[in-house]
């Protein structure tokens, strides 16, 4: 089994804002595959399900963005998974609205998010899909920019590049990280 998790927070206030890019993926790859996200465990919302030949447990930690990590670590201990058995789709201000980067592994690149599960998995050596929301300006305060709610423009392209982000699972689920890669990184929409 794999975790493919995403990263936002729980709460209708925080629903469609940058920061939640991560849950939008997961949505699409629920609605694709079919898969409902509704079961609690693990301070996290999750649905088991498969995608092609492979089992996965979709995930939405509950545990506010910053605290993405305890979530996740403790459904890895519980299922007995490692961390090339996880891959997290999260928001990135460092992107444009409507485009993606996958890598294998990383740092945190000052993400909380992925900052706090690094430091509960003690480890950068997991997948990682960013999804472009649009750059922050200079002089702007992050947290409203990463809280705020994207132009109708920019939101149309974060929604098509979730779909993409379905799409591209099945290649790295597959182990096509190349193939991945060379297909969707930097892709604008």
């Amino acid at each position: 089994m794999q975790i493919i998790a995403g990263l936002g927070n729980p709460g209708l206030k925080y629903q469609k804002t940058r920061h939640n890019a991560g849950f939008d993926a997961i949505d699409c790859i629920a609605d694709k595959y079919g898969i409902t996200i509704q079961k609690e465990e693990g301070k996290a919302l999750t649905g088991r399900g498969r995608i092609g030949s492979h089992s996965v447990l979709l995930v939405k930690p509950q545990t506010y963005m910053n605290n993405s990590g305890e979530s996740i670590r403790a459904l890895m201990d519980y299922y007995k998974l490692h961390p090339e058995d996880l891959i997290v789709f999260c928001d990135d201000v460092m992107l444009d609205a409507g485009r993606m980067r996958i890598r294998k592994k990383g740092s945190a690149g000052g993400h909380n998010g992925l900052k706090s599960i690094i430091s509960c998995l003690g480890t950068e050596e997991f997948t990682r899909v960013r999804l472009g929301v649009g750059r922050l300006e200079a002089g702007q305060d992050m947290v409203a920019h990463v809280l705020g709610h994207l132009p109708a423009e920019e939101r149309e392209k974060l929604d098509r590049i979730c779909q993409d982000a379905a799409d591209c699972l099945e290649l790295l689920l597959d182990g096509r990280f190349d193939d991945a890669m060379t297909k969707y990184n930097g892709l604008q929409e």
